[in-house]
């Protein structure tokens, strides 16, 4: 879940996006997968795995749930106009879930507010970044820069072709932008003796707000258009 996440790592008690303390129970801050799965549901909900750290989450406000919802439902039929044009495509939008990192294991996963991936082929099945195509996270005005690249870094480790970003406006219950960034895998020339810090990054490669009327447009993975009346309050 986005509206947000912070590794255990970046101090005890810190929670991503809160204004208001927070009291959760003392854990570890490593743990498993089947750790995590003897926890509480209520409990086990609020957290993520990065390579086995606790990131702990706690859900946004109500405009960031129904944004994340909406926004979802716009790809959702995006997508299956998409199958209908072309049979051989099969895509499924879904929001809240887990993405595990890696072939196997499953104590490195995080929870984007909204994702497309291919269909699984059986009912039930984990998603897995390579089934992904595209990820995205709604961001309330309290997202630091530092947590957002954050999560983007790890989004491009993970290989995941399409990163958007849903920025919430800061005054008013609505959407104020809306960024898709691409993957770029080979870094660009650099100077001599200096290495790209992560092996893979993504790139910005659109960028709407409501001065663009005919709203988002895109055509990778897959043609999508949403209007910006879909996405209102």
């Amino acid at each position: 879940m986005a509206g947000g996440k912070s590794p255990a790592t970046w101090g005890p008690g810190y929670h991503f996006g809160m204004s208001t303390p927070y009291v959760r129970p003392d854990l570890p801050e490593t743990m498993t997968w089947e750790e995590l799965e003897r926890l509480p549901e209520e409990i086990a909900a609020q957290i993520e795995l990065w390579e086995g750290h606790v990131v702990w989450a706690r859900r946004g406000p109500g405009e960031h749930q129904m944004f994340t919802r909406r926004l979802t439902n716009s790809l959702e039929r995006s997508a299956r106009k998409d199958m209908s044009d072309r049979t051989e495509h099969c895509w499924i939008a879904n929001l809240e879930t887990n993405v595990f990192f890696g072939q196997t294991g499953k104590s490195d996963f995080m929870t984007p507010d909204f994702l497309v991936h291919r269909c699984l082929g059986a009912p039930y099945q984990d998603v897995r970044a390579d089934d992904v195509v595209l990820v995205g996270e709604v961001l309330s005005p309290s997202n630091s820069v530092s947590e957002i690249e954050a999560k983007r870094a790890r989004y491009a480790g993970g290989g995941i072709p399409w990163y958007w970003e849903v920025e919430l406006a800061r005054d008013d219950s609505a959407i104020d932008t809306v960024r898709a960034f691409a993957l770029e895998t080979r870094s660009g020339q650099l100077p001599d003796g200096v290495r790209a810090l992560h092996r893979a990054n993504y790139i910005l490669v659109g960028e709407w707000t409501h001065a663009d009327e005919n709203g988002v447009e895109i055509v990778h993975p897959f043609p999508i258009s949403i209007p910006w009346s879909e996405l209102e309050f």
